[in-house]
């Protein structure tokens, strides 16, 4: 078993709370939260040692390993104070406020040789991980472009000040959205590293903007496209998508299915030419707790078996959650 602790019961607090607390080899020693109405329901609806202090919580439940599940602006503090101690850490995204910021947590973690992970779902997810496997097979050849997008009714009218309207706490469309959809290109089709123009716009926000479009490469000169926009009504909820055009086919795909395009014969096992669908219940593995989704409960289980060295701890790892904090300072310094 190992010993497990959460600070931040927030939203995402709550999710990892619930699926840690199932999880076979997880013991909950310890959660806290710096709201004491929030500790004294958890006390009193939960078996788990509660805490307002992270502190005192690491002295004397002594986990293994935190989940950090706070306002982005908080990151850095409560990483080092665990990586220090040696504790393996699960956070949040995006990793900082700043890459300058995150690579300090980088170097940190890789000197004290500790597992690290950030919450980037979507590569848990079995539609975007089999569009990798297409790519990195060559069965869509020579790639030309891309384009990556998310849309979603997060901000559709103005409204009262929160977190997500503060660039100082972690909020706007690029740093909350459109981070997924940065950290998903790098991984798909490559770090991306530059960015030759940008937007951000602001439809309701004060503060922060509303939508981000980028014209983007890679470091081989691979261009793509980023289009996000969380005021977008038509969207029941976050729907995130990938396109990408090579010499030998076409894919387009989402969280729910996956429509690929090939011109030859040259297909993999299962598929044919010309265009096919194939859905995430194809690829989807099972988890031990169901949650909003398997790709949270599958994130969590890899961070567990990363800790006790049963895969290797390299999926979303910091060094990676860098990458993405990287290109999200690119588009900010060429935006118009």
């Amino acid at each position: 078993m190992r010993k497990v602790a959460l600070v931040g019961a927030g939203k995402m607090g709550i999710s990892h709370l619930s699926i840690l607390g199932a999880h076979p080899k997880v013991d909950i020693v310890g959660v806290c939260d710096s709201s004491k109405i929030v500790v004294d329901v958890l006390k009193r609806y939960s078996k788990f040692p509660c805490f307002t202090d992270y502190d005192e919580m690491l002295d004397k439940a002594n986990p293994d390993a935190v989940v950090v599940a706070v306002p982005t602006k908080y990151h850095s503090a409560l990483v080092k104070k665990a990586v220090t101690q040696k504790r393996h850490v699960f956070a949040e995204k995006p990793l900082s406020l700043s890459s300058i910021e995150g690579l300090e947590l980088v170097k940190l973690v890789e000197e004290k040789k500790i597992v690290n992970q950030v919450g980037y779902h979507n590569k848990f997810i079995g539609t975007f991980r089999q569009l990798k496997r297409l790519i990195g097979s060559g069965y869509l050849g020579d790639l030309f472009h891309f384009q990556g997008e998310a849309y979603g009714p997060v901000v559709t009218r103005p409204k009262n000040s929160n977190w997500r309207g503060d660039p100082k706490e972690g909020g706007g469309c690029l740093m909350d959205y459109a981070s997924h959809v940065i950290d998903l290109l790098n991984d798909v089709v490559g770090p991306i590293k530059k960015v030759k123009g940008s937007i951000l716009k602001s439809c309701y926000s004060n503060d922060v903007e509303d939508a981000v479009y980028a014209l983007v490469a890679t470091e081989d000169d691979l261009s793509g496209v980023i289009s996000v926009n969380w005021s977008d009504e038509s969207y029941r909820k976050m729907s995130t998508s990938i396109t990408i055009v090579g010499s030998e086919g076409k894919a387009v795909c989402d969280a729910t299915q996956i429509k690929v395009y090939f011109k030859t014969n040259d297909v993999p096992k299962g598929y044919s030419k010309g265009w096919n669908i194939k859905y995430v219940t194809d690829f989807t593995d099972n988890v031990d707790f169901y949650l909003r989704g398997e790709e949270y409960s599958a994130q969590l289980d890899y961070f567990v078996e990363a800790m006790s060295g049963n895969v290797a701890n390299s999926v979303n790892t910091f060094r990676s959650a860098w990458e993405t904090d990287h290109v999200i300072t690119l588009i900010k310094q060429n935006s118009n």
